[in-house]
C-alpha cells in the first residue's frame, strides 16, 4: 500500500518548492564567474579521464544531496554525524576529492561566489554529458547548508533493497513523482554496484535456496564468479551489463531482458507494483532513448530545485567539507 499523505502540506511543499525554484536561474553567475561553466567542465573531464567510474559517482552524489534537506551540499560535509557517513552513503559515496578540485580551481577565479551545492549540481549535468546522455541549461544560485543530517540521510534515501512502494513513497516525501522515479533510475544506465547489494538474488550459497526469478539466468554464473560467497561483499559489477559506461537507455532495455542488476531496478518492470505504476513507462524508454532523454533531463531539473537554499539563508562554503568558520 502507499504512504498516505496530508494533501494540505503536500500542496504547501509544492508551493514553497515553486517558490524557491523561481529564485534560480540559468545565468546566476554569468557576470560574477562568467567562465563558471568552463571550469566546471575542464575538472569533471579529467577526473572522467583518469576514472571513467567517476560520472556516475558524481551523479549520485548530488542525487544523495537533493534528497536530504534538499540541494544544499550537505553531503559534502566532513564529520563523523554527516550525512557521508550514512549508512547508504558509507563506503559507497563517492567523489569528493573531485568536487575539491573543482571548489579549489573556482575559488581561484571567483573567491566567495559559488556555493558547493551548485559545484555539484553542474558537475552531475556534466557527468551525464561526458557520458554520451543529454544535456540541460543548469538552475544556478543555491548556497550552501550549514548542518549535515545523518539520521535524515538513513531515512530518506531510497535503498536497493526496498519495494517498489516503498522507493516511490520517498520520492513523493520529496516532491518527486513515478515518472521521476523511473527517469532518475536510468542514471544506472552508468556505474557500478557492489556485490553486498545484489548477492542474495543470484542464490542461497548454502545449496537451500534459488536464485530471484526476476533475474535472468543467463547471468548467474558471471554474476557468482564476480561475487564468490566467500568475498567481503566489495567486489563490482557494471549496473548496466551491455553498455557500462555509456549513458543511453540499454538500462531500460536490460530491465525489459530481466537482466537488471538490482532488484529495486528490476521491480520498475517485474513486480506485481510495476502493473500499475512504472513497467509502461520503462518498456517505454527501452524503446525510445529519446523520450527517457527528455524525462530525465526533466526529473534532473526537478530533483535539483528540491528545497534549495537562496537570498540570505545558508552561505558560500570556502571549503566544501567545512562550514565557514
Amino acid at each position: 500500500m502507499y504512504k498516505s499523505y496530508d494533501l494540505r502540506i503536500l500542496s504547501i511543499f509544492v508551493l514553497l518548492c515553486g517558490v524557491a525554484r523561481s529564485q534560480l536561474t540559468v545565468d546566476f553567475y554569468s557576470t560574477s564567474c562568467p567562465n563558471l561553466l568552463a571550469l566546471v567542465r575542464r575538472e569533471v573531464k579529467n577526473a572522467i579521464r583518469n576514472e571513467m567510474r567517476m560520472a556516475a559517482s558524481l551523479l549520485r552524489l548530488h542525487f544523495h544531496d537533493c534528497f536530504v534537506n534538499g540541494c544544499d551540499g550537505s553531503v559534502l560535509l566532513d564529520g563523523s554525524d554527516g550525512e557521508k557517513f550514512a549508512a547508504p552513503n558509507l563506503n559507497s559515496a563517492r567523489g569528493f576529492e573531485v568536487i575539491d578540485a573543482i571548489k579549489s580551481a573556482v575559488e581561484s577565479a571567483c573567491p566567495n561566489i559559488v556555493s558547493c551545492a551548485d559545484i555539484l549540481t553542474i558537475a552531475a549535468r556534466d557527468s551525464v554529458l561526458l557520458s554520451g546522455g543529454p544535456s540541460w541549461k543548469v538552475l544556478l544560485g543555491r548556497r550552501d547548508g550549514l548542518v549535515s543530517n545523518q539520521t535524515g540521510a538513513n531515512l530518506s534515501l531510497p535503498s536497493p533493497f526496498e519495494s517498489l512502494d516503498a522507493i516511490i513513497a520517498k520520492f513523493a516525501a520529496v516532491g518527486l513523482n513515478t515518472t521521476d522515479v523511473v527517469a532518475l533510475s536510468g542514471g544506472h544506465t552508468i556505474g557500478l554496484s557492489r556485490c553486498a547489494f545484489f548477492s542474495d538474488r543470484l542464490s542461497n550459497f548454502s545449496g537451500t535456496g534459488a536464485p530471484d526469478s526476476t533475474l535472468d539466468s543467463s547471468l548467474i554464473p558471471d554474476l557468482q564468479a564476480a561475487c564468490p560467497a566467500n568475498s567481503d561483499g566489495n567486489n563490482t559489477v557494471a549496473l548496466d551489463v551491455t553498455s557500462r559506461d555509456l549513458f543511453d537507455n540499454h538500462y531500460f532495455v536490460n530491465l525489459v531482458n530481466g537482466r537488471g542488476i538490482l532488484q529495486s531496478d528490476q521491480s520498475l518492470f517485474s513486480s506485481d507494483l510495476a502493473l500499475s505504476t512504472t513497467k509502461n513507462i520503462a518498456q517505454l524508454y527501452s524503446n525510445n532513448s529519446a523520450v527517457f532523454f527528455g524525462d530525465f533531463v526533466n526529473s534532473m531539473i526537478k530533483m535539483g530545485s528540491i528545497s534549495p537554499l537562496t537570498g540570505s539563508n545558508g552561505e558560500i562554503r570556502k571549503n566544501c567539507r567545512v562550514v565557514n568558520s
